[in-house]
Parts: structure tokens; sequence; C-alpha cells
């Protein structure tokens, strides 16, 4: 253990120690309008508010943002749901969202997925952290798995680096391998919910060594966007078939129609 904390804190003043050069040869430029800032993380101050937080009034189920002037209606809006709830309930137990699907949260996304800029972990997983709740450190951080041809072409998961970052933060305990995609799958983009749910059938598992890990275990599902829902319900019914007690999803991005 202590080995262990002496070489974190000799990275972290290694790290630290190089900074200075690392800025000078690529001087810090915010990732959505690219005007130089003072760090290499996070966004200059007129991109900032370009981040749309979620807030109250909330569905009690999902979380999702409702109208605001729900609240004002409402003596107590604590137990408010959303309409997609009210007609289903959720497999999962809550959705903890980093900011709603903008335009700026999108090109970050796509910086981070497809465009190699994988600094941005660091800096949506400290929102995403901010958001989750205070005892969410005892639970098991795993992230949406990839199929393995996808992380060939791609070179990472983006869940998985989300998560790391998470468990750096102390939000929970790494759990990188609990779930496995067993099945190649297409895109889901226009498919309905019953396709969606045919298409992912069988494609995730939990990995068998790592069910006893997850037995009991709070469970925070990772991912980059939260789009239709489909991926983390399948998620979230294999690792509640394995035991899990609960499973909430947490995202840098949600997509609310």
């Amino acid at each position: 253990m202590i080995s262990m904390q002496f070489d974190q804190e000799w990275t972290r003043q290694l790290k630290a120690s190089l900074a200075p050069a690392v800025d000078l040869l690529y001087p810090p430029r915010c990732p959505l309008c690219g005007e130089g800032i003072a760090e290499q993380r996070g966004l200059c101050p007129d991109c900032w508010p370009l981040l749309d937080i979620p807030g109250e009034p909330q569905c009690s189920s999902c979380q999702r943002p409702l109208p605001e002037n729900l609240g004002e209606m409402e003596a107590d809006a604590s137990g408010l749901l959303c309409a997609p709830c009210m007609q289903q309930a959720p497999v999962h137990d809550g959705i903890v969202a980093a900011t709603a699907y903008t335009e700026a949260s999108r090109k970050l996304i796509l910086a981070f997925k497809h465009g190699g800029r994988i600094a941005l972990a660091k800096m949506m997983a400290g929102l995403i952290a901010a958001r989750l709740p205070v005892d969410a450190a005892d639970a098991v951080l795993i992230p949406v798995p990839l199929h393995r041809f996808r992380i060939w072409r791609r070179g990472y998961n983006q869940a998985a680096l989300l998560a790391q970052e998470l468990a750096r933060l102390e939000r929970g305990e790494l759990l990188v391998d609990g779930l496995k995609r067993i099945k190649a799958t297409p895109s889901l983009g226009g498919l309905g919910r019953k396709e969606r749910a045919k298409t992912l059938k069988g494609a995730i598992v939990v990995a068998k060594r790592r069910k006893a890990v997850i037995e009991g275990r709070h469970v925070i599902l990772v991912d980059d966007v939260l789009t239709s829902g489909a991926t983390s319900d399948a998620c979230a019914n294999v690792l509640k078939r394995a035991g899990a007690q609960s499973v909430t999803v947490a995202c840098f991005a949600r997509v609310l129609d």
C-alpha cells in the first residue's frame, strides 16, 4: 500500500513538472472553440455556459428534467414522474447525466469518441462525478462494453475511460470487465423500442468471473451518451439477473426528447 501511494505521488509530481513543457509544445486550447486557455483541461469562459446542466424539477424515477412550472404547481415535486416512466417503469434505478445533449456536448462527445481526444475523459468524468450522490463511493463502476471488433477499430472504449476517471475521483470501485459484448450489433438509430431490444438480445452478458463481485452491490453503469436507453436497459437487465442490488446509469450527455 505504501509503495502504491509512493508511485502515485511520484507520478503526480512528474506530471506537474512536465506540464510547463507540454503547454509550451502544445498550447492549451478550448476543445469547443479553439481559444487559448490556462490549462490542458476544461473549456474557455465563453463555452462553459453552452453546456446544459439538468436541474430541478426532475422525474423521481429517471431524473429526466421536467417543465419548471410543474415544480411551482406541485407542493411536493419530489414524487413527480415523466410520461415515459408512467407508461413503463424503467429497468434501471435512476440516471445521472452531467449535461443534456446539445450541440456543445455533441462536439465534445464526437471529439472524445471518434476524434481521439481521450484527454477529455478527465473533464467529462469530473462533471459526472459532481452529480453522483455522496454515498456512491461504495458502488461498482462498470462501463458499457464495446464489441472487440469496435475496440480494435477505435483503439479504446470511451465508457471505460470515463469509468477509470470516476474511480480516480473515488466514486466507486472500477470493474472495467464486468460486462462483455459477445455479439456485434449494428447501429440502433431509426429502430423502434421492440426492434432495439431484439437487436441487443443476447449481445451483452456479465463476465462469469465477475459475478461474485457484482452480487449484492450497487452498480454505476457508465457511458458517454444516453440516447434511447436500449443499451443501458440491456446492461441493467443482465446485471440485475446477476444479483446487482441496483443499477444507476451515469453518462456525460443525455438525449432528451
